[in-house]
């Protein structure tokens, strides 16, 4: 299993991006990279050399999954596992997801004093 130390994060809200630097920086003593599009992700992602790719589901542009499925053309994070956040996390939409390529998804809203623990419990959960 390896240590998670550095996730890159997606998401187009800058409330919700301060919020989870707070979130996974401070409380859960990651390294977090944000980016605030799917584009600006594929563009740095291969030099941040993610642990974990956490990626908001509805973005403009490049929605989470099509992100997903771009950075998954660079050789370097083709294994790189990842999750989703997303406000919509009916069964249809979780089951699509993971389809998608995700291990898990984390509902909108989360909890900033929980979200690195979820997302540990997650990591350890599918033996990264």
């Amino acid at each position: 299993m390896t240590t998670l130390k550095k996730i890159l994060y997606v998401e187009d809200e800058p409330d919700i991006q301060a919020i989870a630097k707070l979130a996974l920086g401070t409380i859960g003593n990651f390294d977090v990279v944000i980016c605030s599009s799917g584009r600006e992700a594929i563009e740095i992602a291969s030099e941040v050399n993610p642990d974990l790719l956490l990626l908001d589901v509805m973005m403009p542009d490049l929605d989470g999954p099509e992100t997903l499925n771009k950075l998954r053309q660079i050789d370097s994070l083709k294994e790189t596992p990842a999750l989703f956040l997303t406000a919509n996390a009916m069964t249809a939409d979780l089951e699509r997801y993971i389809e998608a390529g995700a291990m898990d998804v984390i509902a909108k809203p989360f909890d900033p004093m929980t979200l690195s623990e979820q997302i540990l419990k997650i990591w350890s959960e599918h033996d990264c």
